[in-house]
């Protein structure tokens, strides 16, 4: 069992390392500073997007319209974060 809870764990960061990736991305294609016409960081923009969106599509269609604030991947770091806590709280039972 305690492989399972490393294994949980393990998964929660990429996902955490996934969505941090992405909206630094998103803020570096939005000043300019990427280019979505350069092929790898195209693939990559899109990898994450395929990634991400069906986590955010929900957060989505609960927050209301921010007028062109997307706080979904906020809603959803600290939702990771909140799931990391609750294993935390209860490693006990995974040992």
């Amino acid at each position: 069992m305690q492989s399972l809870f490393q294994i949980l764990m393990l998964l929660l960061d990429i996902l955490w390392f996934f969505i941090i990736a992405h909206v630094i991305m998103s803020w570096l294609i939005n000043f300019q500073v990427l280019n979505l016409h350069q092929q790898l960081v195209a693939q990559i923009w899109y990898a994450l997007n395929r990634l991400l969106e069906p986590l955010y599509e929900p957060i989505r269609r609960i927050l209301p319209p921010m007028s062109g604030i997307d706080l979904a991947p906020l809603i959803a770091l600290i939702g990771v974060y909140i799931i990391r806590i609750i294993l935390m709280n209860n490693a006990a039972a995974f040992y």
